[in-house]
């Protein structure tokens, strides 16, 4: 049952949190290119790179750059004499991830360094080649025909500026001679190899990147007998962050959805990483829900002389001020009964946070009693204290504060139940308070901080969200033979 003050005060709370209100997004994973660039070298190293840079086939590459005309024959004949000619070391000097300057793609850059050797029956000594040419790809936001933007990884290729093809030891005139030749037919052909054998593992290696992101951003986090599952919604690429935008449902122990949050609006508000390399932003609405499922609301009923004499002693004074003869009624089997009656409803402030409450409070006499004495209506308040402990994002009520108290219903008569403002503290600070924090103790699993090679965060608070960057971090170091 909702009654007239819980109404008065929701909207009051709606009005106050709805000043300066911006379209941010439900959930926005903000990633630096730095780390867009540890996940690919990683997954280029899955896929195996350097072997596929030690198979590229320079021979036969080289057999089609010569064929045609007198000279192509000739020069066909020359590699007939070619009993072997392969990449024998190859690595990713460091690969690169950088802005466009329309701020809405990324260029990746792969410097490749290769060592190839050639042989051939005439000659003992075996030709070495230092080879170093780069692949090039854009990173750009692509719609598909079902309207589902996602990351795309497009126009790769190799530029002949970046190609270097050089001896690595000085030979004798006529292996000098055949190592030009080499050289002259490997400068069109190895642009065309990156291309045809490096470009598709890389598209292979980015779309495997791709996947891992959304698989870390749509585990379903366990809250209770509820979790809560984010989805993927788009990609916004701004010069050198790329934010995953995510809405979120919520779902009860029956597997249906209670609570949908998406995003409203072209035009949304997304956060900067100010020199951090992850950011995760959770907008407090989320935030409150989580909390609210966390506590999952329900009765407490608690025979308080049993459970707490010293505090049904000062209720009982309490309620001797306003009335003797029914603080006289209060037997052993007194019971105290405290009810939430909306979901709690989260305040945000720069670094302080603050959660408030509706509380009904039921004082009977008796355990077999089935009216109360009288029943009060309760705005309380708590500040709030959000950690971090493994990979748990844990919160905390941080003391419970009476902010006003109503009378709801009395059969002592009326009074003024600000009478019962001590008591009533007293009363939410031993009971409730610490149900709650054991509720909350569960704590919200983000193990998608340690997925991305973290070990530990921070967090902050701003006026919209609950902000999680890494304190420090432990990610690999880039792709190297």
């Amino acid at each position: 049952m909702a009654y007239p003050w819980t109404f008065t005060f929701l909207c009051g709370l709606l009005a106050a949190n709805l000043v300066g209100a911006t379209l941010s997004p439900p959930v926005v994973l903000s990633l630096s290119a730095e780390v867009i660039k540890q996940m690919l070298t990683q997954q280029l190293k899955n896929h195996d790179v350097t072997n596929t840079l030690q198979q590229l086939p320079l021979l036969s590459a080289m057999e089609k750059e010569s064929s045609g005309g007198i000279s192509g024959n000739l020069v066909k004949s020359i590699l007939k004499h070619i009993l072997w000619l392969k990449v024998t070391s190859a690595s990713i000097r460091q690969l690169q991830v950088q802005p466009l300057a329309n701020g809405r793609q990324l260029m990746v850059k792969a410097p490749l360094d290769m060592v190839a050797g050639f042989n051939t029956p005439i000659f003992q000594t075996t030709v070495e080649l230092h080879m170093e040419v780069e692949a090039q790809a854009i990173i750009h936001v692509e719609t598909s025909e079902k309207d589902h933007a996602h990351l795309a990884l497009s126009e790769c290729s190799s530029t002949g500026g970046s190609l270097r093809i050089s001896l690595l030891h000085k030979l004798s005139f006529l292996l000098n001679c055949l190592a030009d030749t080499v050289i002259s037919l490997l400068t069109p052909a190895l642009p065309k190899l990156v291309k045809s054998e490096l470009c598709p593992v890389l598209k292979a290696a980015f779309e495997d990147m791709r996947g891992e992101l959304l698989n870390l951003t749509t585990v379903p986090m366990s809250l209770n007998s509820e979790h809560l599952k984010l989805d993927f919604i788009s990609p916004v690429i701004d010069h050198s962050v790329v934010h995953l935008i995510l809405g979120a449902r919520l779902f009860n122990s029956e597997g249906k959805v209670t609570k949908l949050f998406s995003v409203a609006g072209d035009s949304l508000n997304l956060p900067t990483l100010n020199q951090t390399p992850f950011r995760l932003s959770v907008r407090k609405d989320v935030v409150t829900t989580i909390i609210a499922a966390l506590l999952h609301s329900g009765k407490l009923t608690v025979l308080l002389d049993s459970v707490l004499p010293e505090v049904a002693h000062q209720l009982r004074s309490s309620i001797k001020v306003i009335d003797e003869t029914a603080a006289e009624q209060l037997g052993p089997t007194q019971i105290v009964k405290i009810l939430s009656q909306a979901t709690p409803v989260l305040i945000l402030d720069q670094g302080n946070a603050k959660v408030a409450q509706l509380i009904v409070l039921e004082i009977f006499a008796t355990d077999k009693d089935s009216r109360p004495l009288f029943t009060l209506g309760i705005e309380a308040s708590s500040d709030v204290k959000f950690y971090t402990e493994d990979n748990l994002l844990v919160l905390s009520f941080n003391g419970i504060r009476a902010d006003r108290i109503h009378l709801m219903n009395s059969d002592i008569g009326v009074f003024n139940p600000k009478l019962l403002n001590n008591i009533t503290t007293e009363i939410l600070t031993s009971i409730l308070l610490p149900n709650e924090n054991g509720k909350l103790r569960s704590g919200i699993p983000v193990s998608m901080v340690k997925d991305f090679g973290f070990k530990s965060v921070s967090l902050s608070l701003t006026k919209e969200a609950l902000v999680v960057t890494p304190a420090s971090s432990n990610l690999s170091p880039p792709l190297s033979q």
